[in-house]
């Protein structure tokens, strides 16, 4: 076991990469970087940490922004929960803590959005706990270095998979350890061709040995995707402005904003929209033009938005927003993406 962390400490220590986040020890640097790295690739999550820390340099500057705000400034990274909670537990650390964060595994899980990978990033890293992270990285150089097929989601894998880490892990550099193995898993055993020939490990690699690499980790297959079929308004009155309106449902994309929407059970043709009972009174007058012919496809992690936008021009009525303030709003990727060639 010892063997295994002092290599990939070796390794580490040749080939880590320079990020911000490393060069310090501060919970909040740390935090901040974790959360936006959720579900996301360093370099697309970079660019959002170093604005969330320019904008947001204290926890008592992210506590008292708004949630537009820092909705605002996460648009185009997805997960949006993930900044909601963000706020949440800046302001209970900015109130509760007096701007200091909690130092132990089990307090820090009491946090909005902290879960147990999370925890024990901070707590490591940050505090020296002798806790070890399991992400997606994780799993798949534990899975393949000792050859186990345990699905990675499944409660039963979970757990052994973390049982495993923990015992591997360096009780005298926790944090470098857990940042190590993460980082190997990033840049050297990688989901798809791995470079086993130079691997550092691979004396050792049990799955190497076996010639099942490429098969793990295993996953029990995801559920079935579910498809959602959007039909987006873009009106446009006489004084050139339009109409956003917040998202505050339990669904997809809380807090954003969005055009008028008609949701169905499938595609609609603009005279079935025009009589549809969540068509808007000012719609039905109003000169309609297909932004584009083809169905644009939004994927989520377990959702496919089929969506067409509609340009409705000289609507008869006063619309509250101009189209010059637009994009002062945060608003979810696909319509972002909409905006970027219907404003160009």
């Amino acid at each position: 076991m010892k063997h295994f962390s002092t290599k990939l400490l070796a390794w580490y220590e040749l080939h880590k990469r320079s990020l911000p986040w490393r060069q310090t020890k501060d919970p909040y640097v740390v935090w901040l970087s974790e959360i936006i790295l959720q579900q996301t690739r360093v370099e697309q999550g970079l660019p959002y940490f170093e604005r969330f820390c320019k904008d947001f340099p204290t926890i008592h500057d992210l506590a008292q922004a708004s949630e537009d705000a820092i909705l605002k400034r996460w648009q185009g990274l997805g997960y949006y929960s993930r900044a909601r909670n963000l706020h949440k537990a800046a302001k209970q650390l900015s109130e509760q803590y007096k701007g200091n964060f909690p130092s132990t595994y089990q307090e820090l899980l009491k946090l909005p959005g902290v879960g147990p990978y999370t925890a024990r990033a901070i707590a490591s890293i940050c505090f020296d706990e002798v806790c070890a992270v399991v992400d997606g990285n994780v799993y798949r150089v534990l899975a393949r270095h000792f050859n186990i097929f345990s699905p990675i989601n499944k409660p039963k894998g979970i757990k052994d998979f973390q049982v495993l880490a923990q015992s591997l892990i360096d009780p005298n550099s926790p944090g470098t350890y857990n940042q190590a193995i993460m980082e190997f898993g990033a840049l050297h055993c990688t989901p798809k061709n791995p470079d086993c020939t130079t691997c550092p490990l691979s004396s050792c690699c049990l799955a190497f040995a076996d010639g099942r690499v490429a098969e793990l980790p295993f996953k029990v297959k995801a559920k079935h995707i579910k498809k959602r079929y959007f039909h987006y308004l873009i009106p446009t009155d006489q004084n050139n402005n339009t109409l956003l309106s917040k998202r505050d449902q339990k669904d997809i994309w809380q807090g954003l904003y969005e055009f008028p929407l008609i949701e169905a059970q499938k595609m609609l043709s603009v005279d079935t929209l025009k009589v549809h009972n969540d068509s808007p009174e000012w719609a039905k007058a109003a000169n309609w033009t297909k932004f584009q012919d083809e169905v644009v496809i939004h994927k989520l992690s377990h959702q496919a938005l089929h969506t067409y936008f509609y340009v409705l021009e000289n609507v008869d009525e006063a619309l509250p927003i101009s189209w010059s303030s637009v994009p002062d709003y945060a608003v979810p990727r696909l319509i972002e993406r909409f905006l970027d060639k219907f404003m160009l």
